[in-house]
């Protein structure tokens, strides 16, 4: 092993113990309550966000057609379907940032890697989730005829 690379495995060392003993100067009260870490990202309150996919008249369109996030927080994407035909949000560069924590639909949780979202007439969802990259990402309906007809939107994440 070279010196260049004991110097650097010596420097982690030193980082690691300096994070240790300030967490345990935390945990048993020397260090003051400001210095505490934040709030878990899964405990925070989600801000949550609401899209209409199309209208109750049947226009194609998401109500609005622009989001915007930002990243490290906690966002809960409340997703309505309120027109007599079935949608998509599919937006699958911008759920590549994102990390997902669960989508919620009727009786079902899911959990994972997540891209689109098909919503049935009259139905809802809930995607929870934080964004980890920021970028600007397209939305749009995939159902056939839908994109054309000017179905889509614009995801900022900030």
């Amino acid at each position: 092993m070279g010196r260049g690379a004991i110097a650097l495995g010596r420097r982690w060392v030193r980082w690691g113990l300096a994070l240790v003993l300030g967490w345990v100067m935390w945990a048993t009260g020397m260090l003051p309550a400001e210095a505490a870490p934040a709030t878990p990202l899964h405990k925070q309150t989600p801000i949550e966000v609401t899209v209409e996919l199309g209208t109750a008249a049947g226009e194609l369109r998401f109500v609005p057609d622009r989001l915007t996030f930002d990243v490290g927080k906690r966002y809960k994407l409340h997703l309505s379907n309120p027109s007599p035909m079935k949608h998509y949000f599919t937006a699958k560069d911008f759920a590549d940032g994102i990390w997902s924590q669960k989508v919620d639909a009727g009786n079902v949780e899911i959990k994972g890697a997540i891209h689109e979202l098909e919503l049935r007439s009259k139905t809802v969802a809930d995607w929870v989730f934080v964004p980890v990259r920021s970028g600007e990402y397209t939305l749009r309906c995939t159902v056939p005829g839908h994109t054309e007809a000017g179905m889509v939107g614009k995801i900022i994440v900030q």
